[in-house]
């Protein structure tokens, strides 16, 4: 069984080379680092200071649009999901339809972590002339975290490096943006059994949408909410946004209400399950429609 579920996978992954979208996608990640990535380089070229080799990926994923920009481009790559190619009957008679969603399920798991893989890797890569690979953080974060970037489009956080190290940190929020592009996959594959492959993108749209506006400082303008309830705006915001609970400054690290690290994780891994178990079902009556190809 477990043979037959990795060879179905491994079947996905080897029209890669050949695969538009496949390309596209990477393609547009390693664009999005640079874009997202020059405000930290230019800094630390002007000041010939040296940065942490992994804080451009911290400071530039730590941040709930930059994970919101990420996770749009799995549109691309998954799109037409559950993956039915001209060889999905001959497998699903060959084995079962429960164990062809699963090698389609450890598709998706082992691409999103190829894909955040590769955002880590380019980031790494395009910091290496300026990097150091010491776990301290570098004066160039410290400017920006302590007002010197305070108006920038870089979060970098204070709480962030006083409470952590930089290997720890990056390893937190690759988790975090795993996790939240596993759970927009997941939920993508479910609303394709539902309903095609439109009703995946668009509510995928629509969740990321419903993560972007609930944020405290949208809604405290929008709705003139005083200083004063601003926190708790924050801290509500913290807990129903999916963006939010992606986003590693977003988190409580002893003294406040917003949500734990390990809350967040466990939130995404049940999430997660839900809409893997609610696919299992709709797989069971799920109706296939196969294209006759002409040789």
């Amino acid at each position: 069984m477990i043979r037959q579920i990795v060879f179905i996978a491994g079947e996905n992954f080897s029209g890669w080379h050949k695969n538009a979208r496949v390309w596209l996608t990477f393609a547009l990640g390693l664009v999005l680092c640079l874009m997202l990535s020059d405000q930290m380089l230019v800094r630390a070229q002007t000041y010939e200071a040296p940065i942490q080799i992994l804080e451009p990926f911290i400071w530039t994923f730590g941040d709930r649009e930059s994970v919101l920009l990420s996770t749009l481009l799995l549109f691309v790559l998954f799109a037409d999901m559950p993956f039915i190619s001209q060889a999905a009957p001959y497998r699903i008679i060959r084995t079962t339809r429960e164990r062809w969603l699963a090698g389609q399920v450890l598709y998706v798991i082992l691409a999103v972590i190829v894909y955040n893989l590769f955002l880590l890797a380019a980031e790494a890569l395009i910091t290496m002339p300026w990097a150091y690979v010491g776990n301290v953080w570098s004066e160039t974060s410290a400017s920006l975290a302590y007002g010197a970037g305070e108006n920038g489009a870089v979060a970098v956080s204070a709480k962030t490096m006083e409470n952590s190290t930089p290997y720890e940190c990056a390893a937190l929020v690759f988790l975090l943006m795993l996790l939240y592009s596993l759970f927009i996959a997941v939920w993508m594959l479910f609303l394709n059994l539902l309903g095609g492959s439109a009703a995946g993108v668009t509510g995928a749209l629509l969740l990321n949408l419903y993560g972007y506006l609930l944020n405290p400082e949208l809604i405290g303008q929008i709705f003139g909410i005083p200083q004063g309830a601003a926190y708790r705006a924050n801290v509500l915001c913290g807990w129903l946004s999916p963006l939010s609970h992606a986003a590693f400054p977003m988190h409580n690290f002893g003294y406040d209400y917003l949500p734990g690290i390990w809350v967040s994780v466990v939130l995404f891994l049940c999430l997660i399950s839900l809409f893997l178990m609610l696919s299992g079902i709709r797989m069971k009556r799920y109706n296939f429609t196969f294209v006759q190809v002409e040789e």
